[in-house]
């Protein structure tokens, strides 16, 4: 494999924290000038985020508050990725354990990402369903929110007024949208059950 103009070189790097969430590590890199240094690097764990769409074109949804940003928005279900769990797998759960819809049929992979690949490693994973049962009220008491279907129409409007949480839920939305005015969206097989 040729070398890229412009890549960095990495030397190695040595982790000084270290936790189930975030690893922060310094890394010994050559920028493409020959300069050489430790440069700081987060990485968080890989995340996976469902994005239910039912068939009044409807996107499942939790509207919740964000302490670290003080901020109050929708956001998709999601979370991360337990050891030896699969992306798909996790989603689906974390669905489930949010809004008590539990996504039905086999996932369509939508999008992966890095969100902030300049300084951070943060793997998200994106799964559509067009499906979903109510089995009952969240389980997971830690992510409380108020569970809303709600329209794609009000998408942008939404990201606008800063109302949809998180760089997984944009891109999820966003790549949705344009994908299916491309004639690039995953086709709908069934209709959601929804309220």
């Amino acid at each position: 494999m040729t070398e890229e103009r412009g890549a960095w070189k990495t030397y190695g790097e040595r982790l000084v924290y270290d936790n189930r969430w975030v690893k922060v590590g310094l890394a010994d890199v050559e920028a493409p000038n020959g300069e050489r240094w430790e440069y700081h690097v987060v990485h968080l764990g890989r995340i996976a985020i469902a994005l239910i769409v039912d068939d009044q074109d409807r996107a499942l949804m939790l509207w919740r508050y964000r302490f670290a940003t003080d901020q109050w928005g929708y956001e998709l279900l999601g979370g991360l990725v337990d050891d030896g769990e699969e992306s798909a797998g996790t989603a689906a759960r974390e669905a489930a354990e949010e809004s008590g819809w539990e996504p039905v049929g086999e996932p369509e992979h939508l999008i992966s990402f890095e969100p902030l690949p300049g300084q951070t490693t943060a793997p998200m994973d994106i799964y559509l369903w067009r499906n979903a049962k109510h089995i009952g009220e969240p389980t997971d008491t830690e992510e409380q929110g108020r569970v809303e279907w709600v329209p794609l129409s009000r998408v942008q409007e939404l990201a606008q007024r800063k109302e949809l949480l998180g760089a997984g839920t944009l891109v999820a939305l966003l790549y949705y949208l344009a994908s299916r005015n491309t004639g690039d969206a995953p086709r709908q097989d069934e209709a959601t059950e929804s309220p």
